[in-house]
C-alpha cells in the first residue's frame, strides 16, 4: 500500500500539470525552480570540473571511496535538466553506495541534437578511465532520459571496444522514443507527470530528423548482448512502465543479468522525491546495495 506521503505527492503533482505549449526556456526554468530549495546533506563534497570538455561535478557523500565512481546522467527528456537539478539525488546515491558520483551536464536538444548527449557521456567515461579508475570500479546510472542515455552509452562504449563498467542502474528509463509501449495508453490515467504529447515533443527536439527506432536513440530496440549487469527501477503508475519491462526482457534474452523492480503505486522517477517519500529513499538504499555489490 502506498504511503500517505505518496498520496500527497500525487495530489501535488496533479495540481502542477505540465503547461501545454511551454517553451524550452520555460520548461528549463521550471525544473530548476523545483529544486531551488533542496537541502543537501551535511559533509557533502562538491567539485566542479570539465571532463574531456564536458561540464561536470563530483558529488561525494562523507566517507565515499575515492576509487569507486558512478557516472550519473540526469533526466529531462534530453531537453531540460542539469547538474543542479540532480545534485540532491546523486548525493543520496553516493551516500547509499559509498561511491563518488560524477554528474555531467551533457548537451541538450534542440540546440544539440542526437547523438550529442551520447558523445558527451562517452567523453566523460573516457575521462574517468584516463584518470585511473578501473572499469570494475565504475558504474553508469541515470533517470528517465538519463536512463535511456545510460543504455545508449553502454552500447556506444561496446561499439568503440572500450572496457565496460561493472554495472549500470536505470531509474524509469525512457528507452523507447517512439512511445510504442502499451503503458503509454493503459497507464495514462494513473500517471500525474507524463503523457504522450510532451514526450513526442521532447523526442522531436532531441532527434531532429534522426530515426526514433535507432538503437542508440531507443535502446529497447537494440542488441544488448555483452552489457554488464543492470538494475532497473520503475513505478507501476507511469506511462513509461513498459519501457522498463521490455528493456529487461530484451536484456535477459540477450544473456544480460538484470534486476527489474516495479514499485507499486509509484510515479516517474519517484527516487527524486526521497526527501518527502519513504519509498524513494528505500529504492535509493536498494540502488546503493546493488552498486556496493558490483563495485567491490
Amino acid at each position: 500500500m502506498a504511503s500517505e506521503q505518496s498520496v500527497m505527492l500525487v495530489q501535488m503533482l496533479r495540481a502542477r500539470p505540465v503547461v501545454a505549449g511551454a517553451s524550452v526556456e520555460e520548461m528549463r526554468a521550471g525544473m530548476e525552480s523545483m529544486v531551488a530549495t533542496q537541502q543537501l546533506p551535511a559533509g557533502l563534497i562538491r567539485e566542479a570540473l570539465t571532463a574531456n570538455g564536458v561540464p561536470a561535478e563530483w558529488v561525494a557523500a562523507r566517507g565515499a571511496a575515492a576509487d569507486r565512481a558512478v557516472l550519473y546522467l540526469h533526466g529531462g527528456g534530453y531537453v531540460i535538466g542539469s547538474i543542479a537539478t540532480h545534485r540532491e539525488l546523486s548525493a543520496r546515491i553516493s551516500a547509499a553506495s559509498g561511491a563518488r558520483c560524477l554528474v555531467i551536464g551533457y548537451r541538450l536538444g534542440p540546440e544539440h541534437r542526437f547523438p550529442a548527449a551520447i558523445d558527451d557521456a562517452v567523453a566523460a567515461y573516457r575521462w574517468l578511465l584516463d584518470a585511473g579508475y578501473a572499469p570494475e570500479r565504475l558504474a553508469l546510472a541515470g533517470d528517465s532520459a538519463g536512463g535511456g542515455l545510460t543504455l545508449a552509452t553502454l552500447l556506444a562504449l561496446r561499439e568503440r571496444k572500450l572496457p565496460l563498467p561493472a554495472t549500470a542502474v536505470c531509474l524509469s528509463p525512457w528507452a523507447d522514443l517512439t512511445q510504442s509501449g502499451a503503458s503509454m495508453t493503459t497507464k495514462v490515467a494513473e500517471d500525474p507527470m507524463l503523457s504522450r504529447e510532451p514526450l513526442d515533443l521532447m523526442a522531436k527536439h532531441y532527434l531532429g530528423s534522426a530515426d526514433a527506432k535507432a538503437p542508440l536513440a531507443s535502446p529497447v530496440f537494440a542488441d544488448l548482448r555483452g552489457l554488464p549487469p543492470l538494475l532497473v527501477q520503475v513505478g507501476a503508475a507511469e506511462v513509461l512502465l513498459d519501457d522498463s519491462t521490455r528493456l529487461a526482457e530484451r536484456a535477459r534474452d540477450a544473456g544480460v543479468a538484470v534486476e527489474l523492480e516495479v514499485w507499486p503505486d509509484m510515479v516517474h522517477v519517484f527516487q527524486a522525491f526521497a526527501a518527502l517519500l519513504p519509498e524513494g529513499q528505500q529504492a535509493i538504499e536498494r540502488i546503493g546495495a546493488h552498486l556496493a555489490k558490483h563495485l567491490g
